[in-house]
């Protein structure tokens, strides 16, 4: 099983861009995230084609099972 941590992102003109990690630490808070999006937001560490990044607007753990056949 594979997982990502998807951190979602709005930019100054509204547009959704996703921030993808592999591998996320087990037992990673909602809150622990959070406090990691603001802080790459108030940081300006990303630059997006739509601007600097203004808003967090979501994080989740994707999941990927792959099975041989």
């Amino acid at each position: 099983m594979t997982k990502t941590l998807e951190m979602v992102f709005r930019d100054a003109f509204g547009k959704e861009t996703i921030i993808r990690l592999a591998d996320p630490k087990d037992g990673l808070t909602q809150a622990e995230v959070l406090t990691a999006m603001e802080t790459i937001i108030a940081k300006n560490i990303f630059a997006t084609k739509g601007g600097d990044l203004a808003q967090a607007v979501e994080a989740r753990i994707r999941t990927l099972d792959t099975a041989a056949l």
